[in-house]
């Protein structure tokens, strides 16, 4: 994808890339652009970079500068200020935890594609009155796992998802079949000891094996 076509995102072009997005924590920014390159490697583009470290802004800004095959974005984006802190570091798109106008108003004048994180109907309802329909759900197992998800098919049938939190290799064809869910988030793409060891080729595998995921979930 191009840097002009990158730049027109929306967030369900973000949520339909790849089965899995990946929910990275960096905590030495040395590792950013060797952890993205295996990504892409094997066929993960879309990077979800959180902010839950001092170094998620400067990784962010490594990765945008070096791996430009990348589509890199910021995770836990809390407030209006992190939103614009991500765009000035060249996230492409920003993930949130939960949702307030404020932040979907911040992110619409930044063009900058917000996936909101919600886990009620209630937030669901907040986020599509904002003009948001494709949505995080988070802490997805937690809140009610694919249970929660068919019960929304009904009154949201509207809404796309992408579940997050609880969800593994184990479990991730159960949500990808539903039809409401168009990718999931997960951490096992980026195991903490790989990141320590510099071990890509174990990110690169693992990257690889989520194209499994979707024939998995048919």
């Amino acid at each position: 994808m191009d840097q002009h076509r990158a730049q027109r995102l929306t967030a369900l072009d973000i949520m339909q890339d790849a089965p899995v997005i990946p929910v990275i924590v960096l905590h030495d920014i040395a590792h950013a652009v060797p952890m993205a390159q295996a990504l892409v490697a094997g066929g993960i583009r879309v990077l979800e970079v959180t902010l839950r470290t001092p170094q998620g802004l400067a990784s962010i800004e490594a990765i945008a500068r070096a791996v430009p095959e990348a589509i890199v974005g910021a995770g836990t984006v809390r407030s209006a200020n992190d939103a614009r802190a991500a765009a000035s570091a060249g996230a492409r798109f920003a993930v949130s935890p939960g949702y307030t106008s404020a932040l979907g108003q911040a992110c619409r004048d930044l063009q900058l594609p917000l996936l909101p994180g919600v886990a009620t109907s209630g937030e669901i309802m907040a986020a599509q009155a904002d003009g948001f329909d494709e949505l995080k759900f988070f802490p997805a197992v937690q809140a009610g796992g694919t249970a929660m998800l068919k019960a929304w098919q009904g009154p949201f049938g509207d809404v796309r998802f992408c579940p997050t939190g609880g969800i593994s290799p184990g479990n991730a064809a159960e949500f990808l079949a539903l039809s409401n869910v168009v990718c999931v988030g997960g951490s096992w793409l980026v195991p903490a000891d790989a990141l320590a060891r510099g071990n890509w080729e174990q990110i690169t595998a693992l990257a690889s094996a989520t194209g499994q995921l979707r024939s998995a979930a048919q």
